[in-house]
């Protein structure tokens, strides 16, 4: 029998938080949720850390001055499981959709560490999975810890094989490899608006750069979600007019899917907040693959190797006295 793959249409969402208000921004989510799947949507993407916003002051403040604004953040960040992760599950389950959102995740036993964290939700409300992002980019380590390998994997869906990584992850060649190799073919790119770039940097074009290379690399198809940037945010992190400056500035922020040819194939959406669309046909990755399958033929496996380290890194083995009359050396561990 021949085989078909699915055909589906993906929305990648460019919407900015209600800033550290986490109820009101997962009331958000929802909505967006439903209104993308009104519009036929199957997958959801929404940008990076939207539950319930971007540290900017890591960029416009000395760490001193940044660090009452990082327990803010600890404060409204979100647990998973929790409250607001089963808000989502019911959202993506009643839409009938898949969703791929950014969260701020507390440490579940530190109080004073967050994670960056992709959520995976299936259409009938399931957590997939979550990812932590392996290294936090720059001035965003003063406030996320790493991730591990753990986390590093791709979900089979009813819509295909759906993986993502988080904003600078996705230059990460070792990164992107590793989910390819698990067979992705649907992958998200989730992003912030970072107006605070170096001058000579265009994160419109960084962006689009990075999601057609893995496309093209993978012949899989790319949803771009980017968070937007409003003058509510601009007004609570900007202290002074050098700040303000950098935090309104332009380009900042893009949105799109692209095909397994690298190029866009929905709109492009800049700054500004939306949703755009493009429909996917996952058989559309077959021929691009006879001439490039970096996973498969077009690779020399005897030459090169990759190896990923999946295990969780606990903070604590403890070991156990056996039982009486047991001789193993149990162990548990704490994550």
């Amino acid at each position: 029998m021949a085989v078909t793959y699915p055909r589906f249409r993906a929305a990648a969402v460019q919407a900015a938080p209600v800033f550290l208000d986490t109820d009101a921004t997962v009331a958000k989510a929802c909505r967006l949720i439903g209104q993308a799947a009104a519009g036929g949507a199957k997958l959801v993407v929404f940008p990076e850390v939207f539950v319930p916003g971007y540290p900017y002051w890591n960029w416009t403040m000395t760490p001193l001055k940044g660090s009452p604004w990082f327990e803010k953040l600890f404060r409204a960040a979100i647990d998973i499981p929790g409250p607001e992760i089963d808000a989502l599950r019911i959202a993506a389950r009643d839409a009938g959709v898949h969703v791929v959102i950014g969260v701020n995740e507390r440490d579940p036993y530190s109080m004073g560490s967050l994670y960056n964290s992709l959520l995976f939700i299936d259409d009938v409300g399931n957590v997939l999975g979550v990812h932590r992002k392996l290294v936090p980019t720059w001035a965003e380590k003063l406030t996320w810890a790493g991730g591990d390998g753990s986390s590093l994997r791709v979900y089979d869906t009813a819509i295909g094989r759906l993986g993502g990584l988080a904003c600078g992850e996705n230059t990460n060649t070792l990164a992107r490899f590793a989910l390819l190799a698990q067979g992705e073919n649907i992958h998200t790119a989730n992003y912030i608006a970072l107006p605070t770039a170096p001058a000579d940097y265009d994160m419109v074009e960084a962006i689009k750069v990075r999601a057609a290379a893995h496309s093209f690399e993978g012949k899989v198809f790319t949803v771009v979600a980017c968070s937007a940037i409003t003058p509510e945010i601009v007004d609570a992190v900007a202290h002074d007019d050098e700040s303000r400056a950098m935090l309104e500035r332009k380009h900042s922020a893009f949105s799109g899917i692209f095909g397994p040819d690298g190029r866009l194939i929905s709109d492009p959406l800049i700054d500004e907040e939306g949703i755009v669309y493009a429909d996917i046909d996952l058989n559309k990755c077959i021929q691009p693959k006879q001439m490039h399958d970096i996973i498969g033929h077009y690779n020399r496996f005897d030459i090169f190797s990759l190896h990923v380290n999946r295990k969780p890194q606990p903070s604590v083995t403890f070991g156990e006295l056996p039982p009486v009359g047991a001789d193993s050396d149990a162990e548990t561990t704490q994550s």
